[in-house]
C-alpha cells in the first residue's frame, strides 16, 4: 500500500513540476500572441500553437494516470503482475544464490584438493633429490677410495656397513650398490680375482630367487657386475648391469652424460616389486665440464646405482600426513604421454575433482607426475541449499504478504474513513466533555463560592460558642467537598493529559508552614517549580494519613536527596524512642528501596532534587492490598474505610512523575506508613538561608526542653526559622543549671508537656526557680503541647503553644508574651491587620455576572477596609478602567456572558497601551489624565474553573495573577502585596 502510495506522489510532484513549465510557457506564449496580433500568420506561430496543445494534452493524461494509480482499479488490475513478477525475480534470485554458493564451495574444495597434492609431491620430490645428492656423493667417494688407492680402501663389507649407517640420509632408497666396468678381455681375470662368475640378470619370482642358478653372462665387449651392494639388496652381486634392457639404457645414458638418469618403472629382482633405478657414472679422473660423450666413455670406471622401491616409499611418505586418509594419491611416469606407466597407487571410480602436481626426480628425458582425488564424492551443498530455499521461501512469504496486503488495502481504506469520522466525533466528545467538566466545574463552584464567602463573613459577626462550632463544620465540609470537585477535574485532566506544570519562583516555608513540616537546614528556601501541585501531593499524602491515624503522629520532612542517600549507611535503624510520638513506625529507608540511584536522575545542572516523606502511626495498609495502592478508585477494604475516592494516591503519583521524581512507600500493619516521594525543582541560585530574621527575635536565646530527640530537633527547626539561636537540653533539672552557671542570657524557655506533667511539683518548683533567677530578663516560659487541655492543673501551667508549630503562630504567640499586642493571628492566617493596611483606602473594581459572587467578594474586600465598586460583565468593566480612572485595581471574574474576563482583559490592556503611546509621542495631555504616564491597572482574576484558569493563560490575556473564590486571606495577602507594598 505504501509503495503505490510512493509512486502516486512521485507522479504528484512530477505533474507539478510540468504544469508550473506549463504556466511559464503559456505566459510567455501570450506575450508572442499579443505583439503579433496585428501581424499574418507565420508557420513558426502555427508549430509554437501546436507544442502548446500536445504539451498540455500530455500533462492532463499524466494528471489522470497519476489519479488512477492511487485508485482500487489499478490495484485489482496490477496487483497480480506485480506478484507473478516478484515470484519470478525471487526465484532466480534463489537459483543464482545456490550456484553461487555452490561455485564457492566447489571451488574451495579444489583449493583444498590442490594444496594437499601439492604438498605430498613436494615432499616425495624433496626428499628424493636429497636421496639423489647423497647417491652422487657415494659415486665420487668410490672414485677417490677404491679406483684411487691400490689396493682399493673399499670392500663389499665396508661398503654394506657404510651405507647402511648412512641410509638415513637417503630416505627414499631400498638399497645402493656399485657395479664395475670389465672389458671381454679382462673378464677372465676378474672372475678369478672376485672368485664368481658374471651372472646374467634373470627376473623371477621372489620365492624361487637363487643366485647359484643364474646363468653366467654371455660374451659381449664389456660388462658392468655388481662387485659392492648394500646388505638389503646384496643379491644383486655378481649380475651384470648390461643384461638387463632398462639397466643398460640407463648404464649406457648416465656415462655419456655424466648426471644421474632414471630408469622407467621396472619390476625389481627378487621383490619383483615395481620401482626405478638411479644410476650415476664414476669415472677416473675429473673431466672438464665440456667433454665429449666420447671422453666420458673412454674414462668410466663403474656405475653407482640406487635402487628406489617407489611403492613403500611414498607409503611411507603418506603415512607421515594426518590426512592421509583423505585423498587417494597415484604417481605416474609420463615419459610417453600417450601411455603413461602407474608407478604408485590404485585405480579408483572419479569421485569428481582431480589435481595433477609435476614431479621433477632430475632427470629431464623422464616425466613424472602425482595425480590426487578425493575419497569421497563433494557433500551436498547445505548452506547452497538451505539459503537458495530460504530465499525462495522468504520470497513466497513476501509474495504472500503483499498479496494480503493489497487485498486488505480497500477494507482497510474503508476502515480508515470509518475511523477519520469517529475521531472526529471522538474530538467533539472530548471537547464537549472538556467544557462540560469546566461548566460543571463552574457551576458547582459558583454556589460554593457564595456559601464558603458567607459562612466567613458569618464567622466574623457575633457567636456564640455553639454556632461558630456549626459554622467551622459547614466550612469543613464545603472545603472537603470543593476539594473532591478538584480531585475528580484533575483525574479528568491526567486522563486527556491536558496537566502542565507552573515553573514560578516560591517559598519553601511558606507553602508548608500550615503542615508543620520539618525542612533541612540544606534544603534552599527559594525554589523554581509549581508550588501548588507540589503542595497538592504532600496534602494528599497528609490527608490519607490523618484519615487512618488515631495516636501518635503524622511526620512531614523535607531533605535534599544527596543528603539523605549519605546518611542511610550510617543512620541505625529506628527505634520507637527515636520517633516523633516514642510509637514505632515504619522503615523509611525500604520506602525508597526502589528507586533510581541519584547518578542515574538526568537532570539539568542547576536543578536541585528533594526528597520528602510522610511518616504516619496510623493503622498500615493491609499486606493484599499494597500492590495496588496506587491504583487508582483502590479502597484499602470497608474494614478500615475512611472515606474518599481513592484517587488520590494515583493522582500523586502522576504529578510526582511530571516533577521527574518518584514515589514509593513502606507499611506495617498496625504500626503505620511511610510514603516518600522525590521531585526536581531548579535552583535560582540565591545563597540564601533558611530561617526568617524577624528584628524582634533576632540573636535572641531560647532553650527546648525535650528529651525526644527528634521531636526536640523539629522544634528547634521552627524556632530558628525566627532568628534566634535554640538550644536543646533533656531535662528541667539540666535546664536550671545551665540558666544557673550559664553566661549566656535566655530569652525563651520552651518545654514539652511530657517533660512538665512528668513531675508536676518539681515543674512548679522549677516555675518558682525560674522567676526568682538573678538575671537582668527573666526568660519567657512556654508549653509546647499537643492541645490545649483543660485539666485540674490548667492554671498552674505556663502558656501554651500548640503543636504541630506554625511559623506565623509561634511569632504571634511570643510576641504577646514580649508585651506586643500588634499580631493577633493564629493557625498561621496572615494578620487581618495586615491586610487592612494594604487595602484600607484603596479604591477596587470588582466584575463578576454572579450576584452573590459579586456581594461575597465585595463583602471580603470591605472588610480590609476597600473602597468597592461592582460591575457585573466585561464591557462595564472595560468603560470604567478606560484611562483616567481612580481604580487601583480589579478583580475580575473569568466566565461570563457577552465578554469573558480574557477577553475583556485584552481590550483592557490595548486601551492602556494606546494612551501611554498618545501621551508619550505628546498627542495626549499628561495633566488630563492626572500626571500618570504609563497607566496599568493591577487586574487578578477571580476564579472557580480549575480547568481553564490557569497561571499562563491569565499572563497570556494581560491579568497579574489569580485569586480563588472564595478569598482566601494568605493567598489575597500574597497577590495584593505585590502591588500595593
Amino acid at each position: 500500500m505504501s509503495f503505490i502510495h510512493l509512486i502516486g506522489f512521485g507522479l504528484k510532484v512530477g505533474h507539478l513540476l510540468l504544469m508550473l513549465c506549463y504556466s511559464f510557457l503559456t505566459v510567455i506564449s501570450l506575450n508572442s500572441f499579443i505583439n503579433d496580433s496585428q501581424m499574418k500568420p507565420n508557420k513558426s506561430r502555427k508549430i509554437w500553437v501546436k507544442f502548446l496543445e500536445i504539451f498540455s494534452s500530455k500533462t492532463s493524461k499524466i494528471h489522470h494516470y497519476y489519479q488512477y494509480i492511487g485508485s482500487a482499479k489499478f490495484r485489482k488490475t496490477w496487483w497480480r503482475k506485480l506478484l507473478i513478477l516478484w515470484i519470478a525475480f525471487g526465484t532466480i534470485l534463489a537459483l543464482w544464490i545456490f550456484w553461487y554458493l555452490r561455485s564457492e564451495a566447489l571451488e574451495k574444495r579444489k583449493e583444498t584438493l590442490a594444496n594437499m597434492c601439492d604438498e605430498r609431491a613436494r615432499m616425495l620430490q624433496d626428499q628424493f633429490n636429497v636421496s639423489m645428492n647423497h647417491v652422487q656423493a657415494m659415486s665420487i667417494l668410490i672414485s677417490t677410495f677404491h679406483h684411487g688407492k691400490n689396493p682399493s680402501a673399499i670392500d663389499q663389507e665396508t661398503f654394506a656397513k657404510y651405507t647402511e649407517r648412512t641410509a638415513f640420509e637417503r630416505p627414499l632408497t631400498s638399497g645402493v650398490a656399485y657395479a664395475v666396468r670389465v672389458l671381454d678381455s679382462e673378464r677372465e681375470q676378474f672372475e678369478k680375482q672376485q672368485g664368481w662368475t658374471i651372472k646374467k640378470m634373470t627376473p623371477v619370482n621372489k620365492d624361487k630367487y637363487n643366485p647359484e642358478e643364474l646363468e653366467p653372462s654371455p660374451v659381449q665387449p664389456e660388462y658392468a657386475p655388481v662387485i659392492f651392494a648394500q646388505d638389503t639388496v646384496a643379491h644383486v652381486i655378481s649380475l651384470d648391469m648390461l643384461t638387463g634392457k632398462e639397466d643398460r639404457e640407463n648404464v649406457l645414458r648416465a656415462r655419456a652424460l655424466g648426471k644421474g638418469v632414471l630408469t622407467a618403472p621396472l619390476a625389481l629382482i627378487k621383490s619383483n616389486r615395481l620401482g626405478v633405478i638411479l644410476t650415476f657414472a664414476v669415472y677416473k679422473r675429473d673431466l672438464p665440464p665440456n667433454a665429449t660423450p666420447e671422453e666420458r666413455i673412454e674414462a668410466t670406471d663403474g656405475y653407482l646405482g640406487g635402487v628406489f622401491d617407489i611403492e613403500s616409499l611414498v607409503e611411507k611418505l603418506l603415512q607421515q600426513l594426518a590426512s592421509k586418509q583423505t585423498i587417494y594419491v597415484n604417481v605416474f611416469d609420463t615419459t610417453n604421454i600417450s601411455n603413461p606407466i602407474s608407478m604408485y597407487g590404485i585405480d579408483v571410480l572419479d569421485t569428481g575433482l582431480q589435481h595433477i602436481s609435476p614431479l621433477n626426480f632430475g632427470d629431464p628425458s623422464r616425466k613424472h607426475e602425482m595425480r590426487c582425488r578425493f575419497k569421497q564424492k563433494q557433500p551436498w551443498q547445505i548452506l547452497a541449499i538451505s539459503a537458495s530455499f530460504g530465499i525462495f521461501v522468504i520470497t513466497l512469504l513476501v509474495g504472500h504478504i503483499f498479496h494480503a496486503t493489497v487485498n486488505r488495502i480497500t477494507k482497510v481504506e474503508d476502515d480508515y474513513k470509518k475511523m477519520l469520522d469517529l475521531k472526529k466525533r471522538a474530538e467533539e466528545a472530548d471537547v464537549a466533555k472538556s467544557e462540560f467538566l469546566a461548566n460543571v466545574s463552574h457551576e458547582i463552584r459558583t454556589p460554593m463560592t457564595g456559601v464558603l464567602g458567607m459562612l466567613d463573613t458569618l464567622m466574623d459577626t457575633n457567636l456564640d460558642v455553639t454556632q461558630q462550632d456549626h459554622v467551622r463544620i459547614a466550612q469543613a465540609s464545603g472545603k472537603a467537598l470543593v476539594s473532591l470537585i478538584n480531585a475528580v477535574l484533575d483525574k479528568a485532566k491526567i486522563e486527556s493529559g491536558t496537566i502542565e506544570l507552573e515553573a514560578v519562583r516560591f517559598n519553601l516555608w511558606e507553602i508548608l508552614d500550615d503542615l508543620a513540616a520539618y525542612i533541612s537546614a540544606k534544603v534552599p528556601e527559594t525554589l523554581i517549580g509549581d508550588p501548588g501541585r507540589f503542595r497538592q501531593i504532600i496534602t494528599n499524602l497528609v490527608g490519607n494519613s490523618m484519615k487512618f491515624t488515631k495516636k501518635g503522629h503524622i511526620f512531614v520532612t523535607v531533605h535534599l536527596l544527596e543528603e539523605v542517600m549519605k546518611s542511610i549507611d550510617a543512620e541505625p535503624e529506628p527505634s520507637s524512642n527515636d520517633t516523633l510520638s516514642g510509637l514505632p513506625v515504619a522503615d523509611r529507608n525500604r520506602s525508597w528501596e526502589g528507586f533510581r540511584p541519584a547518578g542515574q536522575i538526568v537532570c539539568p545542572p542547576e536543578s536541585i532534587t528533594l526528597i520528602i516523606s510522610v511518616e504516619d502511626t496510623g493503622v498500615g495498609i493491609p499486606l493484599d492490598a499494597q500492590p495496588r495502592i496506587f491504583t487508582p478508585y483502590m479502597q484499602v477494604g470497608p474494614s478500615i474505610y475512611h472515606g474518599g475516592t481513592g484517587i488520590g494516591l494515583s493522582i500523586s503519583k502522576y504529578l510526582v512523575n511530571l516533577m521527574n521524581g518518584e514515589i514509593g512507600f513502606d507499611s506495617v500493619p498496625q504500626i503505620g506508613s511511610t510514603f516518600t516521594f522525590t521531585a526536581v525543582f531548579s535552583n535560582p541560585n540565591e545563597q540564601q538561608i533558611n530561617g526568617q530574621s524577624m528584628s524582634e527575635f533576632c540573636n535572641m536565646q531560647a532553650v527546648v526542653v525535650d528529651p525526644r530527640p527528634i521531636r526536640a530537633e523539629v522544634s528547634r527547626c521552627h524556632i530558628q526559622q525566627l532568628g534566634m539561636h535554640v538550644e536543646i537540653v533533656s531535662s528541667l533539672t539540666s535546664m536550671l543549671t545551665m540558666l544557673t552557671n550559664g553566661s549566656q542570657t535566655v530569652h525563651f524557655v520552651l518545654i514539652e508537656e511530657e517533660v512538665w506533667d512528668q513531675d508536676l511539683s518539681n515543674s512548679v518548683e522549677f516555675s518558682y526557680k525560674l522567676r526568682n533567677l538573678n538575671q537582668e530578663i527573666s526568660p519567657k516560659l512556654f508549653l509546647l503541647s499537643n492541645s490545649i487541655s483543660n485539666g485540674p492543673h490548667q492554671n498552674n501551667k505556663p502558656t501554651v503553644i500548640t503543636k504541630p508549630l506554625r511559623i506565623s503562630m509561634l511569632a504571634a504567640s511570643l510576641q504577646r508574651a514580649m508585651g506586643d499586642n500588634k499580631s493577633n493571628s493564629s493557625n498561621g492566617e496572615v494578620p487581618k491587620l495586615s491586610l487592612s493596611k494594604l487595602l484600607i483606602g484603596r479604591k477596587i473594581l470588582v466584575v463578576d455576572d454572579n450576584n452573590v459572587n459579586l456581594l461575597v467578594a465585595a463583602g471580603a474586600l470591605k472588610k480590609y477596609g476597600a473602597d468597592v465598586v461592582c460591575a457585573d460583565n466585561g464591557r462595564k468593566a472595560i468603560a470604567l478602567l478606560k484611562p483616567p480612572h481612580l481604580f487601583d485595581a480589579c478583580f475580575m471574574d473569568i466566565q461570563m456572558p457577552e465578554m469573558d474576563g480574557f477577553e475583556a482583559t485584552k481590550k483592557i490592556r490595548e486601551i492602556e497601551h494606546s494612551v501611554n503611546f498618545r501621551i508619550k509621542n505628546g498627542s495626549l495631555s499628561l495633566q488630563d489624565y492626572a500626571d500618570i504616564s504609563n497607566w496599568h491597572v493591577p487586574i487578578l482574576a477571580m476564579t472557580a474553573d480549575v480547568i481553564q484558569a490557569t497561571h499562563e493563560r491569565c499572563l497570556r490575556s494581560g491579568m497579574d495573577g489569580y485569586v480563588s473564590k472564595p478569598f482566601e486571606a494568605n493567598q489575597l495577602y500574597q497577590e495584593v502585596s505585590r502591588f500595593f507594598l
